[in-house]
């Protein structure tokens, strides 16, 4: 006669467990043989199961075994309480509760009822056909209440501050008590089971009844492992108090897990925002994207911009291993149409080999800009988190993108204006050498209200103007290019300059909008021996420097009433006479005004300056003198744009030359200053500010006495 085959089992409470319990009846009724009697095991099995779910609702424990010519089934469960047969009345309708008991009795070869403390149970015996045994109640190992000083034991004294510590000191307690050979902790954490601690030895095979799992948050998965112990009475219910604390302690440690990536990602998502909102150049931030996902979010990254068409190009990748680049970008070339897939979707489109990785769209205020493709490894996308992290990536990049595009848009439009305020070229005269430099500061996303010009009236004559509107952006462009189209058209109609100033001021009163402008207008006539004549008016704006041949200055003009503010102006005329070689500087006071720390550039300095520079050609002289402004404080304009000279006549020995040189510089100040010195040279420059805006502007007009 063999031995008799034992299986225990612990099934959930749930309506997974008649299939298990079935399952089990299964397997050992196959490997002892007694087919005979399958379905009546099966069925009485899913009855006293489904019973102890239904109606108990907890954990039901069953243990079959099998003999050579009998299977002996008991189901327990954990609710505390009886089991009394319902023994139905001749006659009378049969009771819903009982009808199991019904079964098993009608069944069954012999049968009977258990009960603890804990819990309560079935059990029955189906004999094979022809067979005779004896009827006893099996020896079930019913779950018995441990002693006081057995849960004392499992408690916890304090000292482990790890999840490995504190495992394997509970660990080391529940080994102790129960006599056990050895007790272990292994955890899945989605990347494969581990062992977090283990105490004793763990060699052979461990019970079934010892190996409980733990009721964890998926996607991680827990077990508690025992070897012996199995003589101990206490045994499976400290088993089982000791799964549960440590239920406890790796929740507790996921759960603090959890926030501390949560933080570390929310301070990772914080510095790329940061660093992304600092650059608004759109290549720049293109460039900038893969390198803040590179290594931390995977292997690789890569981004791809759409075009006006919907087209993508590659704008910019990065890989952790510079020499897997060229392959990296061979197979994104073999995946267009799952990057073109991802920029019609909201959702992450999964890459296969050999790139095996995701892609997600770039979409911000409705647009979707191109897409952000990360790799690294076969359970890269499938990662919750990071792909969570990567979509966050994504959208505030996009944010980034959108609005580099917008303001490369506002400042094409800034430019494009501004441009259209000055002359596309300054004029060329015999004998008389013109040149312009105009250098706006900041992002130059704003039109500055400063501009110049210069009139020819004829073929000796020349207006020059510099003026400045006050504020900034459209409203200042508008009133700009009225200014300056109403000075050519009543200069060129021949109005003498007061009317034309005057009429100037009536249109700002009328359509200027509240805005008002200081002017200098410099009626610049050549005597037919080299002497120019300088009629200048100044309409609020800054004195002029006269630079002489010789290295003295000194200021010019008189200050006048600044247009657009009072119905009746006063611009006082003031007659110059520039010999060859002198030169007259009109600046707006961005020049002057330039600051450093307390300190500002000032008038003295300009003149001072200016003094080093007789008898240099205009271009030099603007371009010194730019280079002097600028160098004088540390912070210099993020952005410049200059017109180089635009109208110069060659140097010759033959006859004396002029030059013009324009510079432009937007900021509004009350103060105007000039200073004029004689000399070789004669040279007309202008400058002027407004605080906020960004312009700076200078006209340099030079005479040369002839040989």
């Amino acid at each position: 006669m063999n031995a008799p085959t034992v299986r225990r089992i612990r099934l959930p409470a749930d309506h997974s467990s008649p299939g298990l319990a079935r399952e089990a009846i299964r397997t050992i009724v196959h490997e002892r043989d007694l087919g005979a009697i399958l379905d009546e095991a099966l069925l009485l099995v899913t009855e006293l199961t489904t019973n102890s779910v239904v109606h108990a609702g907890t954990e039901v424990d069953v243990e079959i075994t099998a003999a050579d010519n009998s299977l002996t089934v008991t189901v327990l469960d954990f609710r505390p309480g009886t089991v009394v047969p319902n023994i139905p009345t001749p006659g009378a309708d049969l009771d819903e509760r009982g009808r199991g008991l019904l079964l098993v009795d009608q069944l069954a070869s012999s049968w009977g009822t258990l009960h603890f403390g804990g819990g309560k149970g079935v059990w029955f015996r189906l004999d094979k056909p022809g067979a005779t045994s004896s009827v006893a109640p099996p020896g079930f190992e019913v779950p018995a209440a441990p002693a006081p000083e057995a849960l004392s034991a499992l408690g916890w004294s304090g000292t482990g501050t790890s999840l490995t510590e504190v495992a394997e000191e509970l660990l080391q307690r529940l080994v102790g008590v129960i006599g056990a050979s050895g007790a272990a902790l292994t955890l899945d954490e989605g990347q494969g089971p581990h062992t977090i601690a283990a105490v004793g030895r763990l060699t052979g095979s461990v019970d079934s009844g010892r190996r409980v799992p733990l009721r964890i948050t998926k996607p991680w998965r827990g077990e508690l492992l025992v070897a012996g112990g199995g003589g101990n009475p206490y045994a499976r219910p400290l088993t089982s108090l000791a799964a549960d604390r440590l239920m406890l302690l790796v929740e507790n440690h996921r759960l603090r897990r959890a926030d501390s990536e949560r933080r570390t990602w929310l301070t990772f998502l914080a510095d790329a925002s940061e660093l992304l909102a600092q650059s608004l150049d759109v290549e720049l931030t293109l460039a900038l994207i893969p390198r803040l996902v590179v290594p931390r979010l995977g292997t690789w990254c890569a981004i791809h911009a759409a075009d006006a068409g919907g087209e993508l190009r590659l704008a910019a990748a990065a890989h952790a291993d510079e020499a897997m680049l060229a392959d990296l970008l061979d197979a994104l070339g073999q995946a267009a149409p799952q990057l073109k897939e991802a920029m019609s979707t909201d959702a992450v489109v999964p890459l296969g080999p050999p790139l095996e990785g995701y892609v997600v769209g770039l979409i911000a205020r409705g647009q979707h800009l191109g897409t952000l493709t990360v790799g690294g490894g076969r359970d890269t996308w499938q990662r919750n988190e990071e792909v969570a992290v990567v979509e966050d990536v994504a959208r505030r990049a996009a944010l980034a993108i959108d609005n580099a595009n917008i303001h490369a848009e506002r400042r094409g439009i800034a430019h494009a204006l501004q441009r259209s305020l000055l002359p596309p070229q300054l004029p060329k005269a015999d004998g008389v050498e013109f040149g312009a430099e105009y250098v706006p500061t900041g992002e130059g996303v704003d039109v500055g209200g400063d501009f110049y010009d210069v009139v020819p009236l004829s073929g000796r004559r020349w207006l020059v103007v510099v003026g400045d509107v006050s504020g900034k952006g459209v409203q200042a462009a508008t009133v700009t290019g009225l200014v300056r189209d109403v000075t050519r058209v009543l200069v060129r109609d021949g109005r003498p300059l007061p009317e034309t100033l005057k009429r100037i001021n009536e249109t700002l009163l009328e359509r200027g909008g509240g805005r008002y402008c200081t002017l200098c207008l410099a009626e610049i006539m050549r005597r037919p021996d080299g002497t120019l004549d300088v009629a200048l008016h100044l309409a609020g704006h800054d004195q002029p420097v006269l630079l002489r041949a010789d290295g003295r200055t000194e200021l010019a003009g008189q200050c006048g009433t600044a247009l657009g503010l009072l119905d009746t102006i006063n611009t006082p005329r003031t007659q110059i006479t520039l010999h060859p070689g002198d030169t007259l500087i009109f600046y707006t006071d961005g020049v002057t005004e330039r600051r450093r720390g307390p300190e500002l550039f000032g008038v003295d300095r300009l003149r001072e300056e200016a003094s080093l520079l007789a008898g240099f050609p205009a271009d030099v002289v603007v371009a010194r003198l730019r280079a002097t402004t600028l160098n004088f404080s540390p912070s210099p304009p993020a952005t410049t744009s200059r017109s180089s000279p635009s109208a110069t006549t060659p140097d010759s020995q033959a006859r004396p030359q002029r030059r013009l040189t324009a510079r432009h510089s937007t900021n509004l100040a009350a103060e105007h200053s000039t200073s004029l010195t004689a000399g070789h040279s004669t040279r007309l420059v202008s400058a002027h500010r407004i605080h906020d805006t960004s312009t700076t502007e200078k006209i340099i007009f030079r005479c040369r006495n002839p040989q």
